[in-house]
């Protein structure tokens, strides 16, 4: 029975790598993988204990999924006020250099209160269009791919992977900022220091006239929507910290006081235009398929808990690396090249809290990883995918030109992780 959910789980997994060239979405691959491992788990066992493990299961999977449909449609009523055009009209600078430290910084942190995918998209988009006719224009993505994901891996809700440590009790949302935020600013300000210098003193008036008319002031709604969402959102680990309820009620709760602001300020607009603003239209809009996927991940690696596969992994990894922070590095790279989601999901089962309680050095150092490993191919995270779409970036390209920066990035995040672990941190 183990060996053939074993090979389930290889096979779904590589259909999910490999979902440009099979031509098949990962969501669907997931789903099918995570059914039919449950299905062979039930054939060969007590119907009655295993339907209460996968009940048990569900419960642990939707508190992730609830949080994460929370979060995404309070972003869609955002982007449907057109709230992010706030942060396109604060940037006014002209000077490339310039311009890329602040595009950097300015994802590195909004990546920590939304997430590293809405991020980008909002980002790119922005470097699009004001870099219209740029040489630098690919190495702003690049950069934007680093630091989005860098900054979602210091945060509670700045990327999935940390999201679900801090739901399942791994992490604590004051302690992932205070030992993640140093590695993560310098996993991207160390890229980011070799591209100013790389960058030609010819390339300083590239953007000069492409940023385009102003159109009109920023209304009220645009304001008031933008800055209570980013509130709403800061607001759940507060919730969690005061209430001690599970983090998906405080999102939920947040939703919930967003839907009423949105139809108290349009009650007075016709049907019509109230539904172009609504929360009901925000959630059409919402990602489905990746909620989804992640309900199949987390199912399929339900079972390699529940049949205590994991466990003998995590055996293995501790008999052949003496290190844990190597075994930790060696998840980073992986997530490079598979999702990080079911990487962190079976890192979480492989070991327990017992082993390793409560905020544990283990805990914050995979956050770290999982979240910046991605950066290494454009392939390795949701924010580099993206990117790939909105402009067309090659695999190739990316190795050739970000990948080295990644890396370096990468390495960097994790040293100054040690020596603050070591010197400061103790």
């Amino acid at each position: 029975m183990g060996t053939i959910i074993i090979v389930l789980f290889c096979v779904g997994y590589l259909f999910i790598a490999l979902e440009h060239s099979v031509g098949i979405n990962k969501t669907a691959t997931a789903l099918v993988t995570g059914v039919l491992c449950w299905t062979v788990y039930i054939l060969f066992n007590d119907p009655h204990i295993v339907t209460h493990q996968l009940l048990e299961q569900l419960g642990e999977i939707s508190s992730i999924l609830f949080f994460l449909m929370g979060a995404m449609t309070i972003v869609e009523l955002i982007d449907s006020h057109d709230g992010f055009e706030i942060i396109n009209r604060a940037i006014t600078t002209k000077n490339e250099k310039t311009l890329l430290w602040i595009v950097s910084l300015i994802t590195f942190f909004l990546s920590a209160v939304l997430d590293n995918l809405t991020t980008t998209i909002v980002m790119v988009t922005f470097c699009i269009k004001l870099l219209r006719h740029s040489q630098h224009r690919l190495l702003f993505i690049g950069l934007i791919i680093i630091a989005a994901n860098a900054g979602g891996a210091w945060s509670p809700i700045g990327d999935v992977t940390t999201t679900m440590l801090w739901i399942g009790g791994q992490i604590s949302s004051s302690s992932i900022i205070i030992h993640l935020f140093l590695p993560s600013l310098f996993s991207l300000l160390v890229p980011l220091i070799i591209v100013t210098l790389l960058m030609t003193k010819g390339s300083q008036a590239q953007a000069k006239d492409n940023t385009g008319v102003v159109k009109g002031p920023l209304s009220f709604e645009q304001k008031l929507i933008f800055f209570s969402g980013l509130a709403v959102l800061l607001l759940v680990p507060v919730f969690k910290t005061i209430t001690h309820l599970p983090p998906f009620m405080g999102m939920l709760l947040g939703l919930g006081l967003l839907w009423i602001l949105t139809e108290l300020i349009h009650r007075n607009k016709v049907e019509e235009e109230r539904q172009k603003f609504s929360v009901i239209q925000a959630l059409e809009h919402m990602d489905v398929p990746s909620v989804l996927f992640f309900l199949g991940i987390l199912l399929a690696v339900g079972v390699l808990q529940n049949t205590s596969q994991l466990t003998r992994l995590a055996g293995t990894l501790n008999n052949t690396f003496e290190s844990e922070k190597i075994i930790v590095t060696i998840i980073g790279i992986v997530s490079a090249i598979v999702d990080n989601v079911p990487i962190v999901a079976a890192a979480i089962a492989m070991y327990s809290l017992d082993v390793y309680p409560l905020d544990h050095s283990f805990w914050h150092l995979l956050a770290f990883c999982a979240g910046t490993g991605g950066s290494l191919l454009i392939i390795g995270s949701a924010a580099g995918i993206a990117a790939m779409g909105l402009e067309k970036i090659s695999f190739g390209w990316y190795l050739k030109n970000i990948s080295w920066l990644a890396v370096i990035g990468y390495l960097a995040g994790i040293a100054v992780f040690i020596i603050q672990e070591s010197f400061i941190l103790r």
